[in-house]
């Protein structure tokens, strides 16, 4: 389930781009990761995680729905992770080896607890006992209901590895200081003493729109080993 028009290249790995809770395949981030890499000859292939709809969003899904899309066992995967995609990323990585390199933009890391914290006690459970919560649809513009079965399926998933994912792959996280969504404190807490993880804080919220250079920037460098041309190619962004 992808937008990209173009196959991934015959040298290298395959990229995946995944948008987050509520979002789309075109979302702003996604939009400009693809276009700026597509420049340099790298297709980025963005998933439509909405799976498998919107309203019965599940996040074991989401993860069948990336290991799918990755390929025979032969590939080498690069994935590029928002918010709820950026946990899907960690988790698929956490189990598969083909992914050899993480990008993740505000990860959310420990959703339930999370999204517990941002809705309040009283609201939390009016999800659990009505069966629905009401959300703003980023790809529509418009209200869309969610299912509190995402709840207990996000919990199972979580639950693997003591609610952190296992990462070993080399990881890239790029954070808001004023993220209101994903705590910032978890994406410091889980990159804690693993030299294989890069922790970059900006001055940014939970969207990172403002900081959409920066995203690039780091990530040129960071993704130099994958295919990218390193720290002096010039952005696509106007």
């Amino acid at each position: 389930m992808s937008t990209s028009t173009t196959s991934p290249s015959a040298v290298g790995p395959r990229w995946l781009y995944l948008h987050g809770f509520a979002s789309g395949p075109d979302s702003k981030k996604g939009v400009a990761v693809a276009r700026h890499y597509a420049d340099q000859g790298i297709p980025v292939e963005r998933l439509n995680l909405r799976v498998p709809s919107l309203e019965q969003l599940r996040l074991s899904v989401m993860l069948d729905t990336v290991l799918a899309a990755m390929g025979g066992p032969e590939e080498r995967v690069v994935l590029i992770g928002s918010s709820l995609g950026g946990l899907t990323a960690a988790r698929v990585a956490e189990q598969d080896a083909r992914v050899c390199a993480l990008v993740l933009l505000a990860p959310a890391f420990r959703v339930v607890p999370q999204l517990r914290r941002r809705m309040g006690d009283a609201a939390w459970r009016h999800w659990q006992t009505s069966g629905w919560i009401e959300t703003d649809d980023f790809v529509t513009q418009q209200k869309a209901r969610i299912h509190s079965g995402f709840i207990a399926d996000a919990e199972a998933v979580d639950a693997r590895t003591g609610g952190w994912p296992d990462v070993r792959v080399p990881t890239l996280i790029i954070h808001g200081r004023q993220d209101d969504t994903c705590d910032v404190q978890n994406s410091r807490q889980w990159a804690e003493g693993k030299r294989h993880v890069r922790l970059v804080e900006v001055d940014d919220g939970h969207e990172l729109t403002a900081s959409l250079p920066r995203i690039l920037e780091e990530t040129e460098v960071f993704l130099q080993p994958w295919g990218t041309r390193g720290p002096r190619a010039q952005s696509s962004m106007p």
